[in-house]
């Protein structure tokens, strides 16, 4: 249970976009409850760290939506960007809604959460969204995999038989929790997508893993990943923010 209060979050000043959306910027964050490394709960850092970051549609991992016994972070976080957003609780009991999200300036025409949970392990799950950018139809999924190899692998197995989609580019994105280089859910994911970049994202203070990946079908659309590791970005949470560039 989080007790503690947050001081109020100012708006995050927000450009309006081009008829043009491209280049996308996306990004996947692992807020760790809004908890950063020094043990505070801050809402209020995590929207400055999405206000430097300035990215079109964000996934979020570990985000406390609200409960008789934990506050909703999601709506503090959108309250503070303007944007849309969508959740994807993993857990959901009337005291503790907890899991994934999306915030994205561009509509979402549609969403579907995809249940990934196995055996008696933490529950988990993916957040499944269509997204219009003036007219341009991105799917997105963003999705938090388990801690062990055969709960992942399992997951992968499910995400790709579930997703997959020739009408529209699909972004999958999130916490991947693949501590090995050459695990097989990510040689799965590579096969599928094609490689892409792998910047460390955790532990923030000093990353020594990639937990955290975007990956997009077709391939050739993404154009540059980068981790986001500013002062502010190392305190928020035990993550890193990582980003995308994507063109049309």
């Amino acid at each position: 249970m989080i007790d503690n209060v947050a001081d109020p979050i100012a708006p995050v000043q927000q450009a309006v976009p081009d008829v043009d959306p491209w280049p996308l910027t996306i990004a996947t964050y692992n807020i760790h409850g809004a908890i950063g490394t020094d043990g505070r709960f801050a809402p209020e850092r995590v929207a400055e760290v999405l206000g430097e970051i300035g990215a079109d549609i964000i996934a979020l991992q570990e985000v406390p939506l609200g409960g008789s016994k934990t506050p909703n972070v999601l709506a503090m976080l959108q309250e503070a960007t303007g944007f849309v957003a969508a959740e994807g609780p993993a857990c959901d009991r009337p005291e503790r809604r907890y899991g994934n999200a999306v915030l994205t300036r561009y509509p979402i025409l549609s969403m579907r959460t995809i249940d990934l949970s196995f055996g008696s392990r933490e529950p988990r799950g993916a957040l499944d969204a269509d997204v219009d950018c003036h007219g341009h139809l991105l799917r997105v999924v963003a999705t938090h995999l388990g801690l062990r190899p055969a709960e992942r692998r399992a997951q992968i197995r499910r995400l790709l038989q579930v997703f997959d989609t020739e009408e529209m580019p699909v972004i999958l994105l999130g916490d991947i929790n693949e501590w090995f280089v050459w695990g097989r859910s990510l040689r799965w994911l590579v096969s599928h997508f094609q490689p892409v970049p792998a910047p460390r994202t955790f532990p923030s203070r000093k990353p020594i893993f990639a937990l955290d990946r975007i990956w997009i079908r077709p391939r050739h659309r993404l154009v540059h990943v980068e981790v986001h590791a500013t002062p502010l970005a190392r305190v928020a949470s035990d993550h890193l923010p990582l980003i995308a560039h994507i063109d049309g």
